[in-house]
């Protein structure tokens, strides 16, 4: 809030007809606009309600991730699907494990439980982030699972992946093309996985840029969301309907659908992943080959109209 009183003081030239002084907020005039990517955001319609603003939406993640992943599909990094065999059940990196990401320990700990430590994963000791021990940071989950502090115990930290240490940030550009080739599906924890707010970042679309199945370990909704911008899931294929599980529960139903599948034979994990095919390659040529980009054109002018439109401007 404070940043947000500081961006009224210095449009108190427009947003007060030339006024010096700072009016209360009961006071203000409506003048604002609130460029967010957050959708549906409980967080954007309380600052709005406070501040008297309007908001206007789009999806900049989507243009990050077109940007940072471009030309991946140009190279032999990325092996083609059908020369893949499948080794392991899932790959999931974790860098940022405290603080508000404390749902990625929720997964490390169902993976933990679960003996799933041998497929591709990774955990600091460390967060880098938040610059506090794992072993402190799972304490605040106690309440909702008494043993976490024994499940950790029971690992030897940090874990990393071959040929990398101090869990190194990876935002802005794909990796780990190995690990992920022999992976039958990307584990994606997002940014923010509570609340009603969709918040999708670039990490879901790192395995469709690496032609792979995910999960997305997100906020209620978020495969439905993703779907919105032209994308398939594989609702065919594996159990989804953690999408449509309240916060409390969506993490378990997560669990539980990794579990199953890891309990499949090797041939049976390769069949799955050839099942995929046709919905790995149309969101691979979605996202590469210019659909999803017109998608953001039209939602990026369909914002800007809006805008036009709000404060009555021709220009």
């Amino acid at each position: 809030m404070e940043t947000f009183i500081k961006v009224q003081i210095h449009n108190l030239d427009i947003t007060h007809d030339g006024a010096t002084t700072f009016l209360p907020f009961q006071h203000r005039v409506s003048a604002g606009i609130l460029l967010t990517s957050e959708c549906n955001s409980e967080n954007v319609e309380h600052v709005c309600e406070e501040f008297k603003w309007k908001s206007a939406y789009y999806f900049f993640h989507g243009w990050a991730a077109l940007d940072w992943y471009r030309g991946y599909d140009k190279t032999f990094l990325i092996k083609p699907i059908n020369d893949r065999i499948i080794m392991q059940t899932f790959i999931a990196p974790n860098r940022i494990v405290a603080g508000e990401r404390l749902h990625r320990l929720e997964m490390l700990y169902h993976i933990f439980k679960n003996n799933l430590t041998h497929n591709h994963i990774s955990c600091p000791d460390m967060c880098p982030a938040e610059h506090i021990s794992i072993h402190d940071a799972i304490k605040l989950l106690i309440g909702k699972y008494p043993d976490i502090e024994s499940i950790f115990a029971q690992q030897t930290l940090p874990i990393n992946f071959a040929n990398e240490t101090d869990h190194p940030m990876h935002s802005c550009w794909l990796s780990l093309f190995d690990e992920s080739a022999e992976s039958l599906l990307y584990l994606v924890t997002e940014t923010v996985a509570t609340g009603r707010r969709w918040h999708l970042t670039e990490k879901t679309f790192k395995p469709i840029a690496l032609g792979m199945p995910f999960v997305i370990v997100g906020t209620k909704g978020s495969l439905g969301y993703l779907r919105s911008y032209g994308f398939r899931t594989f609702g065919d294929i594996w159990d989804e309907s953690y999408d449509d599980a309240d916060d409390d529960v969506r993490i378990e139903k997560i669990a539980k659908l990794l579990k199953d599948l890891d309990d499949l034979s090797a041939d049976q994990k390769q069949q799955i992943f050839e099942s995929a095919h046709n919905v790995i390659q149309h969101n691979w040529n979605h996202f590469y080959n210019g659909g999803f980009e017109s998608v953001l054109w039209a939602e990026l002018q369909e914002m800007l109209n809006g805008i036009k439109l709000s404060s009555g401007s021709d220009n």
